[in-house]
């Protein structure tokens, strides 16, 4: 029996993609877009948000199996705040409660980026994280007035809150404890009409890869996107717990390294930060 999907952003790139791809595999599809859809709304605005989980209830009479939180924007505007943080923690709240009651692999996932390894704007990641919606855009439109440098980080800023609002709530009671796994994925630069202004010429392409460097098969399709996600949001993903999880070509390697494991080298023995619990080096069989 096919499972109810819902897909923000839907109508073009990734979510486009995923859309299709979802489909092809048999899948029931609920469409969500600020420009077509099954579900029309704008998720920039709590009223549009508010619109898209009605919505989306009303579609599929509150029997949902799986949301994809892939809406965004990458403009150096407050507005990409309010889509790419807001937008998807309040869907992915409000739906939650029908992920809840699905016996059929309830899933989510949300589309970061590559770019929470980039600059961020701290103040504004964390009036995100404290779900700080007035200070949140008030921050982003002082970045946006300040110039260019400035609003470059306000894309970054709500990809990482996202990542990290992720990270914080997936072992939760309300998500893990309820059968849900949710996760990230965080592409490279994907070729979408997005970004096709900035890949089309050679001065453009190097600035991308100056930033963004991804050895490993260059830029990506969006249907390369869709296919990690539709992995994520199935059956077979059982324990993937809150992670962000990069198809970026190598850029997270070599912009971080192994400096992801470097707090535990640091100093072993102390307690963990989020457990209190005693953390020891424990030999894992591989």
């Amino acid at each position: 029996m096919a499972r109810t999907i819902v897909v923000t952003g839907a109508a073009s790139g990734i979510g486009q993609a995923l859309a299709a791809l979802l489909t092809r595999r048999g899948e029931h599809v609920v469409a969500v877009d600020v420009t077509s859809g099954d579900v029309v709304a704008d998720l920039s605005t709590r009223r549009g948000r508010d619109d898209a989980v009605e919505g989306v209830l009303d579609e599929t009479g509150g029997r949902i199996d799986a949301v994809v939180a892939n809406a965004g924007l990458a403009l150096p505007v407050r507005e990409t705040v309010a889509v790419n943080h807001f937008g998807a923690v309040d869907l992915l709240t409000g739906l939650r409660p029908s992920l809840a009651a699905s016996s059929r692999a309830p899933r989510a996932v949300v589309t970061s980026s590559m770019a929470t390894l980039l600059p961020v704007h701290a103040p504004l990641v964390e009036a995100c994280l404290a779900g700080d919606e007035d200070r949140a855009l008030a921050l982003a439109a002082e970045l946006e007035a300040a110039g260019p440098q400035a609003a470059a980080t306000i894309y970054p800023s709500s990809k990482r809150a996202l990542s990290r609002w992720v990270r914080r709530v997936a072992p939760l009671p309300v998500w893990a404890g309820a059968g849900i796994p949710l996760n990230a994925v965080a592409p490279g630069v994907v070729r979408t009409p997005m970004t096709a202004a900035m890949t089309a010429t050679a001065d453009g392409r190097a600035a991308l890869d100056a930033v963004v460097p991804m050895p490993l098969g260059g830029y990506l399709e969006a249907g390369q996107v869709a296919a990690l996600l539709a992995w994520l949001v199935s059956a077979e993903n059982t324990h993937v717990c809150g992670q962000t999880v990069h198809v970026d070509g190598g850029s997270d390697v070599l912009l971080r390294g192994d400096d992801v494991w470097s707090w535990h080298d640091a100093d072993p023995g102390t307690l963990s930060p989020r457990t209190g619990v005693a953390t020891t080096h424990v030999p894992v069989a591989t």
